[in-house]
């Protein structure tokens, strides 16, 4: 009997040790989602980001390799080069920047080739062990290569497939023992429809819809002992419609929504082994409370991001990031744009304005746009003029409309 309530009281205490083992890591309500390479979330071209960051399904021009490459088979323009330049941090600094530059050429009726160089650089940073010493000078960047092919499946509809070499010299030489650049690869898939144009009661319509899953590829890291870091893997999903009242008026509304395809940081707490509440990183073992584990491959990641936030369904919306554009057109050789981007405030809060304009002179087109940030958490791009230049080679050899 003396035997019996033993184990009864040992089981009864290992019961209570379990419940209260485990304890949480406080201030975990802010689950963001980071990625390695973020600077290829950023838009690279000034007509995109005036209409709100957004370009999967607006319609084609120069820049259309980094949103949607499918809508090249879609261009009244034969072959094209368009160079763009956003600051960042401009407020602080005048030498971090994004540069892009990119050529697509419409091969046929059916078929188009594009390709781009992106590169982000983080400018000049000094490195002093003194104030006796000859600052050492180091120039950390980050670049991608690409080149897509798309094919014409029908009259209105289209798809394409990128393949991306991604570079990030992050590392300092002369104070890492290992100072090498991190290098992968991705791949773009995407699809564009637009039909044809439609006569309504007071004006004619076209309807214009995209997709594209961005930044396909393996997790990568900057050394053998580091963290693998998942590339930014995105789905954008797009539709819009255009309203042409007449041969000089045309307006084209489009909505976008993006989700990041990379898994959601899980709740975490530890295994109290001491009973001290407090977390001893030598002794105690660390936990997932909540959620799924997070180290997993790249294809298992993409899969994974649709169902693992801790606050289930909720929290899944939470992810998907919206944007609302729309773009005046005036014969062809004037545009006004506007658009408004939203991102959850538990996910990153990044909530701004944006407008833009552009100018077409001859075969050169001029875009520029401005951010206003309507976030609490103040935008690297706020107050940022961002332009870009377009040169249109063989204007007119394809008629589309």
């Amino acid at each position: 009997m003396k035997n019996r309530i033993l184990i009864v009281l040992a089981f009864a205490f290992a019961l209570k040790l379990t419940a209260q083992e485990t304890i949480t890591f406080p201030n975990q309500d802010r689950r963001v989602i980071t990625t390695g390479i973020p600077f290829l979330l950023i838009a690279p071209d000034a007509r995109a980001a005036g209409m709100g960051d957004m370009g999967v399904a607006t319609s084609v021009d120069a820049f259309s390799q980094q949103w949607n490459s499918s809508k090249y088979v879609f261009s009244e323009t034969k072959s094209g080069i368009g160079v763009s330049y956003t600051p960042y941090l401009s407020k602080l600094v005048n030498d971090i920047f994004l540069g892009n530059v990119t050529y697509f050429n419409r091969l046929d009726e059916r078929s188009a080739f594009a390709a781009s160089l992106r590169y982000f650089s983080l400018g000049d940073i000094e490195f002093v062990e003194d104030a006796f010493q000859t600052p050492r000078v180091q120039k950390p960047s980050e670049l991608s290569i690409d080149a897509s092919y798309a094919l014409r499946l029908s009259d209105e509809f289209a798809m394409s497939v990128a393949m991306r070499y991604l570079r990030s010299d992050l590392r300092i030489q002369g104070v890492d023992g290992d100072a090498s650049a991190a290098n992968t690869f991705g791949v773009d898939i995407s699809g564009y429809y637009q039909s044809e144009e439609e006569a309504y009661s007071d004006f004619n319509g076209r309807w214009r819809g995209g997709f594209a899953i961005q930044n396909i590829g393996p997790r990568f890291k900057y050394d053998e002992g580091g963290l693998e870091n998942f590339q930014p893997t995105n789905l954008r999903l797009g539709g819009g419609f255009d309203f042409i009242f007449d041969d000089f008026n045309k307006v084209a509304v489009t909505a976008e929504v993006t989700k990041l395809l990379v898994p959601t940081p899980p709740v975490y707490g530890f295994v109290d082994t001491d009973g001290d509440g407090n977390y001893d990183i030598n002794s105690e073992e660390r936990v997932i409370v909540e959620g799924q584990d997070p180290d997993v491959s790249f294809l298992s990641g993409i899969f994974q991001s649709f169902g693992d936030a801790p606050d289930g369904f909720s929290e899944e919306l939470k992810e998907f990031t919206w944007a609302l554009g729309a773009e005046y057109t005036y014969q062809d050789s004037f545009a006004f744009r506007a658009g408004y981007f939203n991102e959850s405030e538990e996910k990153g809060a990044r909530k701004f304005l944006a407008i833009g304009a552009g100018f077409k002179a001859n075969v050169v087109n001029v875009d520029l746009s401005y951010l206003f940030s309507a976030s609490k958490v103040q935008s690297p791009l706020e107050n940022t003029l961002r332009f870009s230049v377009t040169f249109n080679i063989g204007a007119g050899e394809y008629n589309e409309y």
